[in-house]
């Protein structure tokens, strides 16, 4: 049997203000991930190699940074961007800092040397090589 939750918006307070609902619905799962900032990431299989595409809009090559450590692909973006304009009397300053970090988990049989990237619309593309794995080796008793 499959629980189904049952969500009941209003009930016995039907004039929630808008930080309760905020209060309320934050760790529900849809909204949840609305409050995540994430790195929308597309990874497929081939025989030989995966391909990763992971979408990072505004961003440029040089805020990105990759690294590979055993089995793990880092992948890390930061941008911190100010604005300022002046006119007479009036200023207005605005900034952002934004970064995201994700963490890609391979098998032993990636070839780390020969990672291909390419950054091109807002898009970072992989091919991740594989390599053939080794054989079981048996040992016999003696």
């Amino acid at each position: 049997m499959k629980y189904v939750p049952i969500r009941r918006d209003g009930g016995f307070y039907p004039r929630m203000t808008l930080f309760d609902n905020f209060v309320n619905n934050f760790f529900n799962d849809e909204s949840f991930e609305d409050n995540q900032r994430m790195m929308a990431i597309d990874i497929q299989e081939e025989d030989d190699k995966f391909i990763v595409e992971a979408n990072l809009p505004g961003f440029t090559k040089k805020n990105i940074k990759m690294s590979v450590n055993n089995n793990e692909l880092i992948i890390e973006a930061n941008k911190e961007e100010t604005k300022e304009e002046k006119k007479g009397s009036y200023c207005r300053c605005e900034r952002y800092k934004g970064n995201y970090r994700r963490t890609l988990s391979f098998s032993n049989h990636v070839d780390k040397d020969k990672i291909d990237a390419k950054f091109k619309d807002g898009v970072l593309s992989l091919v991740i090589p594989k390599t053939a794995p080794e054989p079981i080796k048996e040992i016999t008793i003696g």
